[in-house]
């Protein structure tokens, strides 16, 4: 089906922008606790069938919809497909933060290594691969996901002041509770509030995880839409069963690693109910998140009700990475280091071509076997997943998936975005 409308240019940025505001506000809250968004992203089309006949709406008539939806109860089931080009996280889980059963308990040093349900490290797992979610949402204060596996569910729920996360293959639950600060005033735009328990509302530990459902991805696409972008509304579609509007949003600036993305938006509710983002190199989408079932009653109030099954080993949050240290450097005679040693970035450029750019601690660059911090066998491991380049900034390595690349120099400066390996190599010429 041809598109309804040419696109739009730059004179109707600022109405895209206010519309997007209230889209971003009003984004349905189905994510336990804030599983907020780390990168943008999209699998072929789910439950998707003809090209329904809807009225004729414009590109700032379909955002000013999602704005004006007001969906605060749903329950279905949401597929989510990533290819970054990375290897599957689920059999490295353990070596980054312990989403594996074996992670909790005591370790070899008699230190708690952590909870297998902890959710900080169990949901990066829906950064690569395909999985299927159970989602379910009451208001802002009840809300539930529920990752299945083959023969096991992990599952995030948030009830009122608690949140839980069960993992049922390790029988071990994780518990945080937020009195401090409620969820809706985070859905209202109250982005500075902070509470003792973490930042901006959030429990401790359950903050800057992976979003986990259409509407959480299209908050993040809306952000970026500014007069560096192109919006329109390019025909319909049937998702889950039900009718939809697509919106498209390309990039208008060379050098992004973004193709476009696409938003289907429920035609009766305004919620969007798939999304898709496109690499500018073609292929298969790089994140693909869209609902299989979905069901727009109030769900039952039992759903979100949650008693750790007897045996349940149980981490509280208040007892697990205390005083916000994130890791220990046991080379360096156990000196603990927390965020505040990473410095701001500097944001080069604007809109899908921008770059941060940061210093690495310590002002040096990845270690190498000629300084004899690594190994040899190391260093042709780290030589095979990069690409060594120079300029006026010197010499480095440039780090490259599907969306986002990486440039780190010998001095230490990282430059990272959303954009080609010509663009990061520009920029540190730039700045040099």
């Amino acid at each position: 089906m041809a598109p309804y409308e040419p696109e739009k240019d730059t004179s109707e940025a600022a109405d895209l922008r206010a519309g997007r505001r209230k889209a971003a506000r009003y984004a349905v809250p189905i994510a336990v606790a804030g599983v907020a968004a780390a990168t943008i992203g999209l699998v072929p089309a789910l439950a998707t069938s003809g090209d329904p006949d809807l009225p004729k709406v414009t590109a700032q008539e379909l955002i000013e919809k999602i704005a004006a939806s007001d969906t605060q109860q749903l329950s279905g089931n949401v597929k989510i497909s990533t290819d970054l080009g990375l290897p599957s996280f689920g059999g490295m889980a353990g070596g980054f933060g312990g989403a594996g059963a074996d992670r909790g308990g005591d370790g070899e040093d008699g230190e708690d290594n952590g909870s297998a349900a902890d959710p900080k490290s169990k949901l990066m797992e829906l950064a690569s691969g395909t999985h299927t979610l159970r989602v379910a949402a009451d208001g802002p204060d009840k809300q539930k996901v529920s990752v299945l596996g083959d023969a096991s569910e992990y599952s995030l729920i948030h009830n009122g002041d608690d949140v839980w996360a069960y993992d049922s293959a390790s029988n071990e639950a994780y518990h945080a509770t937020d009195k401090g600060a409620s969820l809706e005033k985070r859905d209202k735009g109250d982005r500075g509030h902070k509470s003792e328990k973490g930042e901006e509302g959030v429990p401790k530990g359950l903050d800057g995880e992976l979003p986990s459902t259409p509407a959480e991805f299209a908050e993040q696409a809306l952000k970026a839409v500014d007069d560096t972008t192109s919006v329109k509304v390019d025909g319909t579609a049937q998702v889950a069963g039900r009718d939809a509007y697509r919106l498209v949003i390309k990039p208008k600036q060379s050098g992004s690693t973004v193709g476009q993305i696409t938003v289907a938006v429920d035609e009766k509710t305004g919620t969007p109910l798939k999304f898709t983002m496109t690499p500018a190199s073609g292929g298969a989408a790089v994140v693909d998140a869209g609902f299989t079932k979905v069901d727009f009653d109030k769900p039952s109030a039992s759903t979100f009700d949650f008693t750790p099954p007897k045996g349940t080993k149980v981490t509280e949050a208040d007892e697990h990475g205390k005083d916000g240290r994130d890791f220990k450097d046991k080379d360096k005679g156990g000196k603990e280091f927390d965020k505040g040693e990473l410095n701001e970035p500097k944001i080069i450029g604007e809109g899908w071509s921008s770059i941060a750019q940061l210093k690495l601690p310590g002002g040096q660059g990845l270690p190498t076997a000629g300084s004899g911090d690594v190994p040899q066998d190391a260093q042709k491991l780290i030589d095979s997943l990069g690409d060594q380049v120079s300029g006026k900034f010197g010499s480095g390595t440039v780090f490259s998936t599907r969306l986002i690349n990486a440039l780190v120099t010998d001095d230490g400066t990282v430059y990272v975005g959303a954009v080609t390996k010509d663009a990061l190599v520009k920029a540190a010429d730039e700045a040099s």
